[in-house]
């Protein structure tokens, strides 16, 4: 009986891993004009110039900038053309996330074990190579028009992958300090949550390990649901959202008017030092939200001492959060894009491993203050 019991599970860890992942690859966007939305993460942000895609690259109906700082990396990707599935999305969403693309050490076995687990295929794998040697890719839709590619690069030692040359500019600002993606956010439609979650739990073997409702994420006029998907080794993690009834229309009901559709929310990029890294992407002229600076009279009161002083906190309105495993200091922009969608969430980790509960309240508040100036709330 023991004999079987071990069987069993050595059978579930092995189920678990049919899509062993080792975290992001990169996150590409398709935009309205790749060369200027480049420069503006160059500028803004910190990234450096990675590679280029474009017609000099023997690519004839699309543009493409791959940019990077430490261990993230962004595409942004434009259409030549109007008729063009890319121009397309762009005109539909505006500037958006389609590629949320994943580290895997075999891209075929990633396809074949999702695909047959019921997810719809976006690619086959495909091998693409030049001198620089191979890479392997394929992938599969979630939701929206949404993607998860699946690479593999074991066998290529090139700048970014094969179609793209090395992008050498004599402009290269310094980091502000980014390290790599901590959580990449999607909102879903109304009771379509629950539909993406089993998706995730089925087709690429993650599991839920938190989940908010409407008691945990309201105001006195707009509410969601959350569920934190995640990966078994924790390096990719996927919060779905969902909107609740509420008196006012929520951000997440805003997000998907002016998006048309289901799509990424946001991207959360960690820090080694929230204080530094904030500072500077102020003085380089990225807008973020702000919460009352009451907020900071009973913060310490709600989760105890932390090694950082409450002054610059306040100053830059970083926001702080406890959990059993220790604490975490995270900020939001406003959107990115003149339509009130996508935006970026600065994060650091103080051994803290959950998302800021103890702050959807002040967060939900200063969103809705910003939903009112557009009129949208």
């Amino acid at each position: 009986m023991e004999a079987k019991a071990i069987e069993s599970k050595k059978k579930g860890e092995a189920e678990k891993d049919f899509l062993p992942l080792s975290g992001t690859d990169y996150v590409e966007f398709y935009v309205g004009n790749a060369k200027q939305a480049a420069h503006f993460y160059r500028s803004a942000f910190g990234f450096n110039a990675l590679a280029y895609s474009g017609p000099e690259t023997g690519v004839k109906d699309r543009t493409s900038y791959a940019v990077r700082q430490d261990r993230l990396t962004l595409v942004l990707t434009s259409s030549l053309r109007p008729d063009t599935d890319i121009a397309q999305h762009v005109a539909k969403h505006g500037d958006g996330v389609k590629m949320l693309a994943l580290k895997v050490e075999d891209a075929a076995s990633a396809w074949e074990e999702t695909t047959k687990r019921g997810g719809k295929s976006f690619l086959k794998p495909t091998t693409l190579t030049d001198d620089f040697g191979k890479l392997v890719m394929s992938g599969i839709y979630t939701y929206g028009e949404t993607v998860h590619l699946f690479i593999e690069r074991k066998d290529y030692k090139g700048p970014f992958m094969p179609g793209y040359k090395d992008w050498k500019t004599a402009y290269n600002p310094p980091s502000t300090g980014l390290k790599y993606v901590d959580h990449c956010v999607g909102n879903v439609g109304w009771n379509q949550m629950n539909k993406w979650v089993k998706y995730y739990e089925e087709v690429m073997g993650f599991r839920n390990i938190l989940s908010f409702d409407d008691k945990d994420i309201s105001t006195e006029y707009s509410a969601l649901m959350s569920k934190v998907m995640s990966n078994g080794n924790g390096y990719v993690k996927f919060p779905i959202n969902e909107p609740a009834k509420g008196k006012k229309k929520s951000q997440v009901e805003e997000y998907l008017e002016f998006y048309n559709g289901e799509g990424c929310q946001h991207i959360a990029m960690a820090t080694n030092n929230i204080i530094e890294t904030v500072t500077e992407l102020q003085n380089r002229g990225v807008e973020f939200l702000r919460v009352p600076g009451n907020y900071y009279d009973t913060v310490l009161d709600r989760v105890g001492k932390i090694d950082e002083d409450l002054a610059p906190l306040k100053k830059l309105g970083i926001l702080v959060d406890r959990d059993n495993e220790g604490y975490l200091l995270q900020i939001f922009t406003k959107p990115l894009q003149d339509r009130p969608t996508l935006f970026f969430e600065i994060i650091q980790r103080k051994g803290a491993t959950s998302f800021g509960k103890g702050n959807f309240k002040a967060l939900f508040e200063a969103l809705e203050r910003e939903q009112e100036l557009r009129g949208n709330l």
